[in-house]
């Protein structure tokens, strides 16, 4: 249990929300983030920014990204939203491709695939989707972590059939990235939104590529995508970046402003004791309600103890008919222990 509390200098990083536990929702951010976004907002007002100000800013978020899934930089993209990502996908995939999805799964990831009448979209209950592909499947597109309960998916296994099978694979891991381990090398592409366990703002959001997925093509090109983009702005030819830059959108300036001090705290924490700390307090918290150990930072549950939590000030979701309670490095056990005094009264 006191590994737990390693984390507890986080509360320099961060301004301290009690009972804040939905993470899964929006993340909090650092109060560095919340500095150099106000800083440049301030050259904003006064006239004192240019453009390509913003450019060492993304450059580092892209690095710090990179390390943070364990691919290099040059597999790392720029977008706006998961969906982006994933329309990608849809996109370059040839017509008549079976694409397979959960039921369950969360319609940025779903949506892209089946509003494309040239594919086939097939979808399984979560727990059996490894079990339902076969050598029809062309692609499986999932979210590392489910948003509505936390439920982890076993992407060490998805990863070997794709090696085996030939199937592509889409991973969506923004309700990972950030707690969970994440080797993002070993698909074809995966995608992360910052707002949530980065704790940046919305706005600010990756795309990663595999060299081996020459088969992407860019569905929304532009001058930031070139090779060099204050050389691409006007006229042609054609000058994309070769490596995962093609996909670059233009980013949203301020928003990368604030992510890359975000990043750079959740770089100095690291995963490994991210994870240690938000599963541990979430798993203190199931045990209080004696409810199994999980391997989530994420836990859904049952209760009529909304009205009760937010009279508390307890932050929660409601997802999927169940209360969703977040656990991350800035809460600790005062947090785990307020909730759950909260829900068994409710009970």
């Amino acid at each position: 249990m006191s590994k737990m509390f390693e984390l507890s200098q986080a509360h320099v990083e961060w301004t301290r929300v009690p009972g804040y536990l939905d993470t899964a929702a929006i993340g909090l951010p650092p109060r560095s983030a919340v500095t150099r976004l106000q800083r440049r907002i301030d050259e904003w007002t006064t006239g004192r920014v240019k453009p390509a100000d913003f450019d060492p800013e993304v450059d580092r978020c892209r690095e710090l990204i990179a390390d943070l899934v364990q691919v290099g930089v040059e597999s790392v993209g720029i977008v706006s939203q998961a969906s982006v990502g994933a329309g990608v996908v849809a996109a370059s995939l040839p017509a008549g491709s079976l694409v397979l999805c959960a039921e369950e799964e969360f319609t940025s990831v779903l949506f892209p695939f089946m509003q494309d009448p040239r594919l086939e979209v097939v979808t399984v209950p979560l727990v059996e989707m490894l079990d339902q592909i076969d050598s029809d499947v062309d692609l499986v597109a999932v979210s590392a972590v489910q948003s509505s309960d936390g439920r982890v998916f076993d992407l060490d296994r998805l990863a070997g059939m794709s090696e085996e099978l030939g199937f592509r694979t889409f991973v969506d891991t923004t309700q990972a990235c950030g707690w969970l381990p994440v080797e993002a090398s070993r698909f074809d592409v995966t995608v992360v939104h910052g707002y949530k366990w980065l704790c940046s703002p919305r706005g600010a959001g990756f795309m990663t590529v595999s060299p081996s997925s020459d088969w992407l093509r860019p569905i929304a090109p532009n001058w930031y995508a070139g090779h060099d983009p204050w050389s691409s702005i006007y006229g042609p030819p054609l000058r994309l970046a070769d490596d995962a830059r093609r996909f670059d959108l233009s980013p949203a300036w301020f928003s990368y402003s604030g992510a890359v001090e975000a990043l750079e705290v959740i770089a100095s924490i690291g995963v490994s004791s991210a994870n240690s700390h938000s599963v541990g307090l979430a798993n203190a918290f199931r045990g209080m309600l004696g409810l199994e150990s999980a391997d989530s930072a994420i836990v859904s549950i049952e209760t009529s103890a909304g009205p009760a939590l937010a009279a508390e000030g307890i932050h929660v979701s409601a997802r999927a008919g169940r209360a969703r309670f977040s656990f991350y490095v800035y809460n600790d056990m005062s947090d785990v222990e307020h909730a759950a005094d909260v829900v068994l009264a409710a009970s």
